[in-house]
């Protein structure tokens, strides 16, 4: 998917905007998102974490989870940002539950000084496990486990 450079400067600011927003008072990391809507609506999102380490959210889910709450299901590319001077990447868990709705977004890894790296979510997440496995698994067939 080819964007402008005015969009992608656009939405790799907004993911910026949206790491101060971040609630991390135990890791220190704020990571913020900016997501694309393939009608050009973009949300935004943080990592909010919890005493509970699990229980807390990657700024990548919060901004799809608030996308889809809106009724978006198509996504043209997400740009994430921290304070690394390094890229920052999804992670693996992220990157599975960007794939349920955008396997061929863009995805924009940036470092702190706003260069970027920019990859499919495909190559990022080769072999995904997707909804047509569970359509593939979804049959009538009865399976007879030997006694």
């Amino acid at each position: 998917m080819c964007l402008l450079a005015d969009t992608i400067r656009q939405l790799v600011e907004q993911s910026v905007a949206a790491k101060k927003h971040a609630y991390c008072p135990y890791s220190h990391f704020p990571v913020g998102a900016a997501l694309l809507c393939e009608d050009g609506s973009v949300y935004t999102g943080c990592n909010v974490e919890n005493a509970v380490y699990p229980n807390g959210l990657c700024a990548e889910k919060t901004a799809m989870a608030k996308a889809v709450s809106e009724g978006h299901r198509k996504f043209k590319a997400i740009a994430i940002s921290s304070n690394l001077q390094t890229i920052i990447t999804p992670c693996g868990p992220c990157r599975q539950f960007l794939a349920e709705f955008g396997p061929e977004m863009d995805v924009y890894m940036t470092k702190s000084d706003l260069t970027f790296t920019k990859m499919s979510l495909r190559d990022l997440l080769p072999l995904a496990f997707s909804p047509a496995a569970l359509a593939e698994n979804n049959t009538t067939e009865t399976i007879i486990q030997p006694s």
